[in-house]
């Protein structure tokens, strides 16, 4: 193994594993902290999706750190700390805890944060974090019911959870190539800084701030700054050239789309699925906690809809009911009881002979792919921008595509099963 990387949650696993496996890394997934005596598959590159996200600190920083040791057990020289593209976390963490016990177990004093990712939108500049072309406290993460992001300055935002101060390499730095770069990491560094948010608009960009880290052991980002990880260790001989998948073979069956997300993508998403006439059901997380509905009700009427169109699942609703919901139940059940609904669901349709699998929301993806037992994942095409079809390897047969609420164009329900061929 040559890169490990720990991801914060499930989508976001998928989204680097994917960044990685299309520029020639064979890329592999695993599901959760690798128990004691497994052996790691064998890649260039392995990916460790944790659920880590939204869970105390205390517990992500210990996943984070036995993840870790796992990778470096396996071989890996390198390891990448990947968040989400837009900086999911409360001024308590979980970034920067994480990446501060990180830094301590790698003998480092040093690493970037940088999550930008053009191709959807996210992009840094002077430290602002954009979403489109509104700063991300604009955006509709300022919304979000776990992670509300009311601030765009990335410095601030990780000065309130890590420890020690963070600097910034802006725009002209990164403009002038790598040397400039590594020079801007020096002189942040004689500073005693201990972190530097890197502005990035374009991919370019990452591609510079990639050869600029290739001697860094821990990094901290979104899945664009593994866009230039692949070359430096083709630069060192290490890794060949390689094409990416383009379609993937999926075994017979039905297929189904679960989301949870209550994202602005998502919700344009299940639209689209609607219009083109797909049989849908929404679920109304109220119903659930009060017994009025369940997993089984919910999944046999999905396998009693017509097989010819995916059927779609769906407890996405706009910001005020889902504010509504939380208010009722408190956020944590509200969010337990539609995960845990879900979960049950995926086991009962994967049962019943559902193959191919969209799940929309981080949340939902970890609770669905824990649900389902699945323990790593080979990477397939890509549906659009950080979203591939994937696998399952050693679990059921299986073709699963886990997409993170923010991504994907609207038409990603609908077009996403041209893939499987």
């Amino acid at each position: 193994m040559l890169l490990g990387v720990i991801a914060d949650d499930m989508t976001g696993a998928t989204d680097v594993a994917l960044m990685l496996n299309r520029t020639g890394m064979r890329t592999v997934q695993v599901i959760g902290v690798p128990p004691a005596g497994w052996a790691l598959p064998e890649a260039d590159a392995v990916v460790v999706a944790l659920k880590s996200r939204t869970t105390p600190v205390a517990e992500a920083v210990a996943d984070s750190l036995a993840a870790c040791d796992a990778l470096l057990a396996a071989g890996a020289s390198q390891i990448l700390f990947k968040y989400c593209s837009t900086f999911d976390s409360t001024a308590q963490g979980n970034i920067g805890p994480v990446a501060d016990a990180l830094m301590q177990r790698l003998g480092t004093d040093f690493a970037i944060v940088c999550p930008a990712f053009p191709a959807n939108g996210r992009s840094i500049y002077q430290g602002y974090l954009f979403v489109g072309s509104v700063p991300l406290h604009e955006s509709s993460m300022k919304d979000h019911p776990l992670t509300p992001m009311r601030d765009s300055n990335l410095m601030r935002l990780m000065g309130a959870q890590a420890k020690g101060v963070v600097g910034l390499v802006d725009y002209a730095t990164v403009l002038a190539g790598p040397g400039a770069v590594k020079a801007g990491f020096a002189a942040l560094q004689a500073k005693g800084m201990r972190y530097a948010v890197t502005d990035a608009l374009t991919n370019e960009d990452l591609m510079t701030l990639g050869h600029a880290v290739s001697e860094h052991v821990l990094l901290t980002g979104g899945s664009g700054i593994a866009m230039g990880l692949p070359q430096n260790f083709r630069r060192a001989g290490l890794l060949p050239e390689r094409a990416a998948p383009e379609r993937l073979k999926p075994p017979h069956g039905r297929a189904g789309i679960l989301s949870g997300s209550c994202s602005a993508a998502t919700r344009e998403q299940i639209r689209a699925a609607l219009a083109a006439g797909y049989p849908a059901r929404k679920i109304d997380p109220m119903e659930l906690a009060r017994g009025e509905l369940n997993a089984v009700a919910l999944a046999d009427w999905a396998l009693s809809q017509p097989a010819d169109a995916p059927f779609l699942l769906y407890s996405s609703d706009d910001p005020a009911e889902v504010s509504a919901v939380q208010e009722k139940l408190g956020r944590e059940k509200a969010g337990a009881v539609v995960e845990e609904a879900f979960a049950e669901i995926a086991r009962r349709l994967v049962d019943a002979g559902v193959t191919r699998l969209l799940v929309a929301g981080g949340e939902t993806s970890g609770a669905v792919v824990l649900g389902l037992g699945i323990r790593t994942l080979e990477i397939g095409p890509e549906i659009d921008p950080g979203v591939p079809w994937t696998r399952v390897i050693d679990g059921p047969e299986l073709v699963v595509a886990l997409k993170s609420g923010n991504f994907g164009a609207p038409d990603f329900f609908v077009k996403a099963w041209d893939l499987l061929r």
